[in-house]
């Protein structure tokens, strides 16, 4: 009798359980919709209902744009009835017991993507231009690809040299900018100062952030959370208020122009006789240098992904990571925490000095206007997004914020239904928050939300993000 309600019983709670998951409170559910729908509509009238336009006397015309608030309301009353649809779903849902992944097949579809992700996105980055330059019909065509891939690279550069002090020691950097600042200043002052080439100011850029990095980690090695993030803030405005006022180093807000371009390991890339394309017996074109430049940063992102992997498994990495999880449990283990986080400043900020000295060199010219709040902002939120120690995880991050916007830019079939006047472009910015927002709902803890232990013993187990307690992980 017993066994037979031992047997019985796990089938009749499945079927309660399915039968509970099943059910939907449609009341509940668009009451929610309609308030939410209705505080849309609050927000989108001064925003969205009317646009400003100049008439031909200079007079203000506002022209209204009904219809697009209503289509905002109706996506967002949408959307609100689908998550609670949702939610309720995963509230009945049996929990399932999970440990310790040591089959594969046991990890979420995130994880092995994760798993296969960065050799599949370095395959793609080594032949992005053979692929943009046969699908575009040419060199001149495929220059605007080229030009967002840098752009896309630089991001993945500095957002994985943000995540050494981020997501592996746990320090929140609000002002990652400075580095990236004192890397392009400190190339733009040595080239067009003393005529260096890159290849010399690239390594003494990177030392310069760093040395920064470790001054501004020795007034914040008491600090934690929000206080940290003050002070790094206040650090980054710091740098940029230095820039600009400073005139008779920087220029102040005009910034620094003709600066020289990369060369070939001194070939310059020009129709001279000694220049790269009569070097090589190629016809010459400007898109050589631009290729070459896309190559280079790939080259320096890739190495900056190479030491942070390999510091990982080092006794330096394992500390990041301990002080990330428990400082106070980490200093009872005699981890000398203020060497811990002065190294995670000091490599975190050396990446983000190479990183600037490469835009330095790419854009030609450099400004304080650059390396403004929006930029920390921007890279913070790749490493977020991306999974904090998710090397993969930020290189997609990147890719979405990046270059999600500038493919705006191209949704022509917008214009054909909200008219000629509609510019997607304008909403990148409003994207950019419904993306984080979306984020905090369904994955808090970011794209490829995995931990992998540094050491292992007998054999590597991934952890589930299940796993891990939400804010310590």
């Amino acid at each position: 009798m017993d066994g037979q309600h031992a047997a019985t019983l796990p089938a009749s709670v499945a079927g309660r359980t399915t039968a509970v998951r099943g059910r939907v409170d449609l009341g509940a559910a668009l009451k929610q919709a309609g308030l939410a729908a209705l505080i849309a509509f609050g927000l989108s009238v001064p925003i969205l209902a009317f646009r400003t336009d100049q008439g031909p006397a200079n007079e203000l015309i506002l022209r209204p744009r009904w219809g697009l608030v209503a289509l905002v309301c109706a996506l967002v009353f949408a959307t609100r009835l689908f998550v609670h649809a949702f939610a309720s779903h995963r509230r009945t849902r049996p929990a399932r017991p999970q440990a310790l992944a040591t089959d594969p097949s046991q990890l979420s579809t995130v994880q092995r993507i994760g798993k296969l992700g960065l050799p599949a996105f370095l395959g793609i980055a080594l032949t992005f231009p053979i692929i943009v330059y046969f699908t575009q019909g040419g060199l001149s065509e495929s220059r605007y690809w080229v030009d967002l891939g840098i752009l896309i690279l630089t991001y993945v550069m500095l957002g994985w040299g943000l995540n050494i002090v981020v997501g592996l020691a746990g320090l929140l950097d609000l002002g990652y900018v400075a580095f990236y600042a004192v890397g392009a200043y400190a190339y733009a002052l040595l080239a067009t100062t003393y005529g260096l080439s890159f290849w010399i100011c690239l390594p003494v850029a990177g030392i310069l952030a760093a040395f920064w990095g470790v001054l501004l980690g020795f007034p914040v090695l008491r600090l934690r959370g929000d206080y940290l993030a003050i002070v790094t803030l206040a650090f980054g405005e710091i740098i940029r208020l230095v820039l600009i006022n400073w005139v008779d180093l920087t220029n102040g807000g005009a910034g620094i122009s003709s600066i020289p371009r990369v060369t070939f390991f001194g070939i310059p890339f020009n129709s001279d006789e000694g220049g790269f394309a009569s070097l090589f017996g190629l016809q010459f074109h400007p898109m050589h240098r631009i290729i070459f430049l896309y190559y280079l940063i790939l080259v320096l992102a890739l190495i900056t992904n190479f030491v942070t992997m390999r510091l990982r498994r080092l006794p330096v990495g394992r500390a990041w990571e301990a002080l990330r999880e428990d400082e106070i449990a980490c200093r009872s283990l005699g981890i000398n925490t203020v060497n811990t986080k002065l190294t995670a400043f000091a490599i975190g900020a050396m990446f983000g000095g190479f990183a600037g000295s490469f835009f330095a060199v790419r854009q030609g010219f450099v400004s304080p206007e650059s390396f403004n709040f929006l930029e920390s902002a921007i890279i913070l939120a790749i490493v977020v997004l991306g999974g904090m120690g998710s090397q993969f995880g930020v290189a997609i991050a990147a890719v979405a914020l990046i270059g999600g916007p500038e493919l705006l830019r191209n949704l022509d079939f917008l214009k054909r239904i909200f008219g000629e006047g509609f510019d997607p472009a304008e909403y990148r910015l409003l994207l950019f928050g419904l993306g984080m927002v979306a984020m905090m709902v369904w994955r808090p803890r970011g794209l490829i939300a995995q931990r992998e232990p540094s050491v292992v013993l007998k054999e590597s187990k991934g952890i589930s993000a299940a796993l891990v307690k939400e804010g310590h992980g």
